[in-house]
């Protein structure tokens, strides 16, 4: 839709850019501008500038830059159009049709909408009263609450031909509007029309703004299809839908996340369970257009798939789909679920914690397609390596950015040099002619990371979290320390800020009072987790009765195991690059000496063997 320019210019001056920017983020004045934290990355120090006069912002750290409907694009993920018109309501400025026929075309869908909603409330209705029962037995038993149904707007439709063709026609609406929408089929041959679902649960499905535009309805026996869905109308274009957009925009901001499952049920459990930044493609495949959906909410969405045949099959067409349309920061991650396995029979079985270490164990884009080939290309001969090389070179040519494109090549050039060392020896290094070590080939094995060297980073890091929360009095003395450690993980570096940012806005907290806060930014999962993994262990640091001088000593310990922990990381990148470099005696004792120190702290306990509530060793 365009605009006219005039009244784009109009919008710009009445939308003051600073109170915008400000329910977002807390800005300082500094002479003509608004100073604060920049919402697009994480900075220390403030480098984002709002110039109210000139109508635009910029960070000088990592170059965005924009007006206010540009601002609303990028933190609500809407379109160019869903922004302007947000802001134009709140502005009280109406929008102009741009057109007789784009008028047109915008009064017949606002017409069209109206019979969804009313067959929204029909739907909601049957699954309350007493055609229901059975209905409402089956969500029951999928552990789904009143409040979650509710909230979804779950619906019944009965096992009747005509019933809500006759309750909607009552209220005015023709039958002509209903076939159009997709709620009722045309009968056969010039016949009477008739509901499309019956005898089915109902899903309704909104559009980005919330609006209802369709509907999903899965059947409780063994009726086929399992699954039906609205055919496409000028409001549902099935390929270019997500279930549960509307609400899971928002919680994708706080979450810094968005996960994309495979069906209504998967996504109504996990928001049950917390995780509410969730979408579902609609029975197929994921399109080029949710994928550009997807890419508008955060740069690297989480695909999960059943642990099948059909879900491994799902998650590389998704791979396939989005190489061509993959920028320079935009990409995909995939949570490969165990064989049999859904994200709804997890959280039931195994708790939100479970969950949550799947989502930990994603992998990247580039690795699953790694996989995907070596599954499909047996590589047990020279011809059939050579070919499975070929496919392996072949991939990156589907991607049209030059850029990822050049960095997909060295990255796949990269593995398989691992997987054929062409001529490389077996041992660490070959003797010289005169019987001392010279120059060598190292075996792929002696460069491979060393097993399990993260899990006491990992133990560190809950441990250094869960201390903070449990003793809020604690911040005040190491907020400082806290805020300058690097987490390794990024759902405890997300806690870490977000504990910091409660810290900050209300002090005084105590720890009931932030756990409910941190709840309430969606980061009760990874809460749980901490205090499992840390609580249990080192239950003694967690006591009421512990001084806090005790529980400071155990958290700067801790916090300088973890700073070491950084540091060897650091150095095992150095030394294997000076490896890769110069294929030295000299280069391997050094990188095979920091992986033994390594080795020396992954045997330490993340703080030492003290009783901190008396202080003996």
């Amino acid at each position: 839709m365009a605009f006219p320019p005039r009244f784009l210019e109009e919008l710009r001056d009445r939308v003051s850019l600073a109170a915008l920017i400000g329910r977002r983020v807390k800005l300082e004045r500094r002479g003509r501008s608004h100073v604060g934290l920049c919402p697009f990355h994480n900075e220390k120090s403030p480098s984002f500038n709002v110039v109210e006069e000139k109508g635009f912002y910029h960070c000088f750290g990592c170059g965005a830059h924009g007006d206010a409907i540009e601002f609303v694009r990028r933190t609500e993920g809407s379109t160019f159009v869903e922004a302007v018109e947000r802001l134009a309501a709140e502005a009280g400025l109406p929008v102009p049709a741009p057109d007789p026929a784009e008028r047109d075309r915008f009064e017949r869908e606002a017409k069209l909408r109206d019979p969804l909603e009313e067959a929204t409330h029909w739907f909601e209705a049957q699954l309350a009263g007493s055609a229901g029962s059975q209905a409402r037995r089956y969500l029951a038993e999928r552990g789904l609450t009143p409040e979650t149904i509710a909230r979804f707007r779950l619906g019944y439709a009965p096992a009747q031909r005509h019933g809500l063709k006759e309750a909607l026609t009552r209220k005015g609406v023709t039958e002509d509007l209903l076939v159009e929408v997709g709620l009722l089929r045309p009968g056969d041959e010039g016949g009477t029309s008739y509901d499309w679902f019956r005898d089915r649960i109902i899903f309704p499905i909104a559009d980005a703004r919330g609006r209802v535009i369709a509907f999903g309805a899965r059947a409780m026996g063994d009726t086929q299809p399992k699954y039906l869905n609205s055919p496409e109308t000028p409001l549902f274009r099935k390929g270019r839908t997500l279930y549960n957009l509307a609400m899971a925009r928002e919680a994708s901001r706080n979450a810094n996340a968005v996960l994309v499952v495979e069906g209504y049920m998967d996504v109504i459990a996990l928001a049950q369970a917390g995780i509410e930044h969730v979408v579902a493609p609609l029975g197929t495949a994921l399109t080029e257009e949710q994928l550009q959906l997807l890419w508008r909410l955060i740069p690297e969405p989480h695909l999960c798939f059943d642990g099948d045949k059909a879900g491994v099959r799902a998650a590389q067409r998704a791979a396939e789909r989005a190489l061509p349309l993959l920028e320079p920061g935009h990409s995909l991650r995939f949570v490969l679920l165990p064989d049999g396995e859904d994200p709804d029979s997890i959280i039931k079985t195994r708790g939100r914690y479970a969950f949550d270490e799947a989502l930990a164990g994603a992998v990247p884009l580039a690795e699953l397609l790694w996989r995907s080939i070596r599954s499909s290309h047996p590589a047990d001969t020279p011809e059939r390596q050579a070919a499975f090389a070929a496919s392996v070179r072949a991939m990156p040519e589907k991607i049209a950015d030059p850029t990822v494109k050049g960095y997909y090549q060295k990255w796949m050039a990269g593995k398989l040099d691992e997987m054929f060392p062409a001529g490389r020896s077996r041992r660490p290094w070959k003797p010289g002619p005169s019987g001392r070590p010279g120059r060598f080939q190292p075996a792929p094995e002696v460069l491979r990371r060393i097993p399990g060297l993260e899990s006491p980073r990992l133990r560190r890091e809950q441990l250094i979290l869960a201390l903070v929360v449990t003793r809020p009095d604690l911040l005040g003395h190491v907020d400082e320390a806290l805020s300058e450690l690097q987490f390794g993980r990024p759902e405890l570096d997300r806690l870490r800020h977000a504990v910091l940012e409660a810290s900050a806005r209300f002090p005084g907290l105590d720890s009931a009072s932030l756990r409910r806060h941190l709840t309430d930014s969606n980061l009760g999962g990874v809460l749980d987790g901490i205090f499992r993994a840390s609580a249990a262990r080192y239950q003694k640091v967690f006591r009421p009765d512990v001084d806090l001088d005790e529980v400071w000593r155990a958290f700067v310990e801790t916090s300088e195991m973890l700073r070491r922990d950084t540091l060897l990381a650091a150095e095992l990148r150095q030394e294997e690059a000076a490896l890769a470099e110069d294929m030295s005696e000299d280069k391997l004792f050094g990188l095979l000496s920091v992986k033994r120190q390594q080795h020396q702290t992954a045997a330490e306990p993340p703080v030492p063997p003290t009783d901190v509530s008396t202080g003996e060793q």
